[in-house]
């Protein structure tokens, strides 16, 4: 695993695969654990500044699992390596997720593999980009 990174959007260098980005803290035991849909509901307000559907919609979100201590750990894409907002999209996804009530830490890992295509957005996103 390769230690957590936080780049400045002016640096240039996309995440490498493997990369990751850590938030939050560990869950209150009185706080029971959030459920897939109010993760969901914070991925869904992430949105790519240059296309106006969320991240979840348009399939850059390729896992993500919830353990029973409401820690986190979701494994994401982006629509290209050289996106503007490479270095700065996986933390403001960590940070949003660390917010839910009931979650506790949150680590985003990036990967380049398999590829981000059109293929993998919802219908939603479909619609909402006039692509059918």
């Amino acid at each position: 695993m390769m230690p957590p990174y936080e780049m400045s959007a002016d640096d240039g260098e996309p995440p490498k695969e493997g990369d990751s980005v850590k938030a939050g803290s560990p869950r209150d035991p009185s706080v029971p654990v959030a459920g897939d849909e109010a993760v969901i509901e914070a991925l869904r307000s992430v949105y790519d500044p240059e296309i106006p559907v969320n991240i979840y919609d348009l399939g850059l979100i390729y896992d993500m699992k919830i353990a029973e201590s409401g820690d986190v750990a979701i494994k994401m894409t982006l629509t290209a390596p050289a996106c503007p907002v490479a270095g700065s999209m996986p933390k403001e996804v960590a940070d949003r997720v660390s917010l839910v009530e009931g979650v506790g830490e949150v680590e985003v890992t990036m990967t380049w593999d398999p590829p981000w295509t059109q293929a993998n957005m919802s219908e939603v996103a479909k619609v909402a980009l006039d692509m059918f």
